[in-house]
């Protein structure tokens, strides 16, 4: 299970999906978000929901509901997204288990991380592994 962090994210990937409640059962059920947030419409569109790891969030919606970000990406391909996992091979089991289509199971990476890679049911790209950027380096 995602642990939840009160830090603010500075950065947050949006997708939009056209079956977006799929799409949050299978980024919580199996590779183990939670969902902090849900906004509807009167008819069950996912306006826009929230789904956490750590202290990163992902932000997900119905597409075609108009709107500039959605006419800007509505012919746009999959988009892939990291996240740092404490065990990829654990949550890589969970993500089998539920279903998940694996392009590349977990494997050690030449530049130090173990790492698997999924994709969801629209196509997008999820990569889960133990490399957790840490920005630039700051001296002084």
């Amino acid at each position: 299970m995602a642990q939840i962090s009160t830090a603010a994210p500075a950065v947050c990937p949006a997708l939009l999906y056209r079956d977006a409640r799929a799409a949050i059962r299978q980024l919580t059920e199996a590779f183990g978000f939670t969902r902090t947030a849900l906004y509807e419409s009167e008819d069950g569109t996912v306006l826009h929901a929230e789904l956490m790891w750590g202290n990163g969030i992902v932000m997900i919606g119905s597409r075609g509901r108009g709107g500039v970000f959605d006419e800007a990406v509505k012919d746009a391909g999959p988009s892939g997204v990291y996240v740092a996992v404490e065990d990829p091979d654990a949550h890589h089991r969970r993500a089998v288990a539920h279903g998940a289509e694996v392009l590349a199971p977990p494997a050690d990476q030449e530049y130090g991380s173990r790492d698997y890679t999924a994709r969801d049911l629209e196509g997008n790209l999820w990569t889960f592994g133990t490399y957790a950027p840490k920005g630039p380096e700051t001296t002084g």
